[in-house]
Parts: C-alpha cells; sequence; structure tokens
C-alpha cells in the first residue's frame, strides 16, 4: 500500500514528506530519476511502498531523507538547479496518496534570489501587522463602537 505524502519544489531541490507515523525497517532508494521508499508503519503498521519515476533527474548521491515520529522527509537535490518542476512525476496521472504541500510551496521561477527575500520580509511584515480581510490595522480600532456609547444615558464630560 502506497504511503500518503506532499511534495513542493525550490530552486535546487525538490522534497517530498511521506506521513507515516512511527516508521520502522525504512528503505530509501534514490535513482537518478526514480525514488524507491518502503517502511513499515502507522497506527496498523502497514507495509508501505512508493515507487516514483520522477519528472526530472536528481543528483542520487546529493539526496537525503531524514525519518521524525511523524513522517520521514526526502530532499531530492536537482540534477539541474534552477529548473522548475510543474508536478513530481513523470507521468501526467493523479495519484490519491499524492498531494501538494502548499504551506510550503513557493513560486521561485524568474525571481532572484534578492527579489525573492525582499517578497518573503514584505509577506512576513504585512503578516504581522494584523487588521481585518488581511489589510493592516491602520490604528482605527476601537471605532466600531463608538455609536454604541454615544446612545448611553451616561453624561460624557466636557472637555473644554
Amino acid at each position: 500500500q502506497p504511503a500518503t505524502a506532499k511534495w513542493y519544489d525550490r530552486r535546487d531541490s525538490v522534497f517530498i514528506e511521506f506521513l507515516v507515523e512511527d516508521s520502522k525497517d525504512l528503505q530509501v532508494k534514490f535513482e537518478k530519476s526514480k525514488l524507491d521508499f518502503r517502511c513499515v508503519g502507522g497506527i496498523e503498521t502497514l507495509k508501505h511502498h512508493n515507487e516514483l519515476d520522477l519528472f526530472d533527474s536528481i543528483d542520487p548521491n546529493a539526496s537525503k531523507h531524514k525519518r521524525t515520529d511523524r513522517s520521514v522527509l526526502c530532499c531530492l537535490k536537482k540534477a539541474e538547479a534552477g529548473r522548475a518542476w510543474p508536478r513530481l512525476t513523470k507521468d501526467k496521472a493523479k495519484f490519491q496518496w499524492l498531494g501538494v504541500d502548499f504551506n510550503n510551496w513557493k513560486d521561485w521561477e524568474d525571481d532572484s534570489d534578492e527579489d525573492l527575500s525582499s517578497f518573503d520580509k514584505f509577506s512576513e511584515m504585512m503578516n504581522t501587522m494584523g487588521g481585518e480581510d488581511g489589510m493592516p490595522d491602520l490604528g482605527m480600532g476601537g471605532m466600531e463602537g463608538l455609536e454604541e456609547h454615544d446612545s448611553d444615558d451616561e453624561k460624557m464630560p466636557d472637555l473644554e
């Protein structure tokens, strides 16, 4: 049975994460245009086997994998850095067990490293600013409740 996996593309590597908890008997074999993943794991300790014909060539010697209690992350070093992979596999067929890792996906193609890093800084700045609907809070907070205070019977002291 194939293990569920997510993947994402970077300038010089492709990452694929096999979502198998408590994996044992792990075997990851990198070939120039293939990836062979095998393990036993999960709640039911099933045997998992994923064999992929990759979209493009990788450097098997520079490719690595790391096992955690929750998954196995494989870093496939591209043979030709700077070439985007529109999909992970050579075939255009969709696999039910394979999906895109949108949390880590970046459209780096046609961007210089400098542009990308400044864009990342901009995105981070926008995320930390807060506000509603993705818009920054411009210091107008508290305006929503203003009408409620005016309609109260309490008298506001004159400041003049």
